[in-house]
């Protein structure tokens, strides 16, 4: 067995040396989020005193060695990790838990060493970073007569720094000069945050739009502001509806007056002529008035 050890190794290398020409691969990570860096070559199974080493430019992130009683030993910082099945299927992906905007384009290298050779790498990989910025917020400060519209559009959160467009009447860009775009990196988060500034003379019934694109994740944001008075067809219908509403509600306010007058009208007139009952030849003496009848003393003869 000693004898076929180095012819092993050496097929290993010539193996990996044939592999280091293939071009660079680039992964793209949301910031906050785990992701993979892909690396998978299952010729490394029948290999044993192999060692593998994921770096970040000069610097190792994680190294693991396949010894020859099937036992893997890792190591890592930032808790990056491989594949528990690594040594079954020759998967030695890097799994990353969480990456940030200070990796943006960054390389990483896997590197395999067999026994006492010199390390050969396998596998390059570019890390792309990126997050979704806010929507944008818009706001019209209105101008004066004679005096240029101001619009303000604001968002915040993503990466990198995006581009950002203004449309007039979704169609005409802005006059040249009128925009002032201020994009602030935030010192930790390192995500960058966006006002935009447009200064020009705007008709009020016109619609303006901002546009914030993020290129890398083909994120394009847009908020409209529609003007005052919008449009025409719009505006008409608004109006028919408004003087229909306020028609439908002069009706019904004159049907109530009217109903009110006229409860009034009927109690007046009740209270001015009783109700009266029919005479039916007779008067219907009440129980009190036939008891004072019968008490009053009888009227005494007088002798002449």
């Amino acid at each position: 067995m000693p004898p076929v050890a180095p012819w092993r190794t050496g097929l290993l290398l010539s193996f990996l040396c044939s592999c280091a020409c293939l071009e660079k691969e680039c992964v793209l990570g949301m910031v906050g989020r785990p992701v993979s860096l892909p690396c998978v070559y299952p010729q490394l199974l029948p290999f044993v005193n192999v060692s593998i080493e994921w770096r970040r430019g000069e610097k190792v992130v994680l190294k693991s060695v396949w010894k020859k009683d099937g036992d893997v030993e890792e190591w890592s910082i930032n808790r990056a990790t491989t594949p528990a099945d690594a040594a079954l299927t020759g998967d030695v992906s890097l799994q990353l838990p969480t990456v940030g905007p200070t990796e943006h384009n960054t390389s990483y290298s896997l590197l395999v060493t067999a026994g006492a050779s010199q390390s050969t790498e396998l596998c390059t990989v570019c890390l792309r970073t990126a997050a979704s910025f806010s929507s944008p917020l818009l706001q019209r400060e209105e101008a004066q007569q004679g005096e240029e519209a101001a619009f303000l559009c604001h968002s915040t959160g993503g990466f990198p720094e995006p581009a950002v467009y203004w449309l007039i009447n979704n169609t005409e860009e802005p006059p040249e000069g009128s925009v002032r775009t201020l994009a602030t990196s935030h010192p930790d988060s390192r995500l960058y945050n966006i006002t935009s500034y447009l200064t020009a003379n705007i008709s009020q019934d016109a619609s303006v739009s901002c546009i914030v694109e993020n290129l890398i994740i083909n994120q394009n944001l847009t908020s409209t502001d529609y003007g005052v008075k919008g449009s025409p067809v719009g505006s008409r219908a608004f109006e028919a509806l408004w003087m229909f509403s306020t028609a439908l509600c002069v009706v019904v306010g004159a049907l109530v007056l009217a109903g009110v007058l006229y409860q009034i009208h009927l109690d007046r007139k009740k209270n001015q002529y009783p109700e009266q009952r029919p005479n039916r030849g007779y008067k219907r003496r009440r129980p009190d008035e036939e008891e004072a009848e019968e008490m009053k003393p009888e009227g005494k003869e007088t002798d002449l």
